[in-house]
């Protein structure tokens, strides 16, 4: 078992580029992260200075109060919730926008979020680079340059992503092909946008870290790295899940509960989680994704809260 700080002077060699990453796999053990050998992974991200970390807050935490017939708030609304939880950023799903979302509704949501002190801090989109018809594939890459195009007229430097799933009767192999051919097309437009892409660990081929890094691992682009969603990952070690992946996160969302070693709900270790970021010297925004029955106007603030005390 190596200590903290050999984990620390590997991710600085790693980021020099003298060392080219073999198979890899972290665990905690004593509240240490612990390397073993596992799978072939990618270099991690290298980074300047110390940890650092800012706040932000996902719509999709306002789901039920932004979409459909019965719909509270607006996206406006959204924003200025995030000014008044004192936070850095705010991250503005998809999902939530009107179809089509024009450069003058993006450009009104940008001037707001500077008067009122914000970053918006990426943006998130559903798609799917798994569907076997050659048709489907290119219009799920359209719709992800679309957002890059949204994005930019942001200001957002980063869209958090999906790979797909694996359709019946279509080889895996046949369908990671696929996956990483549409990622690293759309990467390559992202980057002459200056747009960065960030995939998800959100089941089905990303399920675990293995998996990620297994598409991580072939997208060739410097436009490219994960969406760490801590509360994503289903295995009987969730935390050395998240630590194998830690040091390729481009931006990170943070639950509110996650999946204990027997499988069942239990609350998240903001601190453990903090730990293992500090030491893939992760600096960025940990976006708060709220996904609990309580509303989330009342809940996330004091979330919010426990989150900077666990990170400060």
């Amino acid at each position: 078992m190596n200590q903290p700080t050999d984990r620390r002077s590997f991710l600085t060699a790693a980021g020099l580029g003298a060392l080219s990453l073999g198979p890899l796999s972290l665990g905690i053990v004593g509240g240490s992260l612990a390397c073993s050998r596992s799978a072939q992974a990618i270099e991690p991200i290298t980074r300047n200075g110390k940890p650092k970390f800012k706040f932000s807050l996902a719509a999709y935490s306002y789901r039920n109060l932004l979409k459909g017939k019965g719909a509270e708030l607006t996206l406006a609304d959204f924003i200025d919730d995030c000014a008044a939880m004192g936070l850095e950023g705010t991250e503005l799903t998809s999902y939530y926008f009107p179809t089509p979302a024009t450069p003058e509704y993006l450009r009104q949501l940008k001037q707001q979020c500077f008067r009122l002190g914000l970053d918006v801090s990426g943006t998130a989109v559903g798609n799917d680079f798994g569907h076997p018809d050659a048709a489907k594939r290119k219009s799920q890459i359209a719709h992800v340059k679309q957002w890059v195009d949204n994005a930019e007229i942001l200001g957002a430097p980063v869209i958090r992503i999906f790979a797909g799933h694996v359709q019946k009767d279509t080889p895996p192999e046949q369908a990671h092909t696929w996956m990483v051919q549409g990622m690293e097309e759309c990467c390559q437009y992202a980057g002459q946008h200056g747009v960065h892409l960030a995939l998800e660990n959100h089941g089905g081929p990303t399920r675990t870290a293995d998996e990620l890094l297994a598409l991580v691992h072939d997208v060739k682009s410097p436009w490219f790295g994960v969406n760490l969603d801590t509360g994503n990952f289903r295995s009987r070690d969730v935390y050395a899940e998240i630590a194998r992946v830690a040091p390729y996160a481009i931006n990170v969302q943070v639950k509110v509960v996650l999946d204990g070693p027997d499988g069942k709900k239990q609350p998240a270790d903001f601190p453990l989680l903090a730990k293992i970021l500090r030491e893939a010297n992760y600096r960025g925004y940990i976006v708060l994704e709220y996904e609990e029955n309580k509303d989330p106007r009342q809940a996330c603030p004091a979330i919010v809260d426990r989150l900077r005390e666990a990170f400060a």
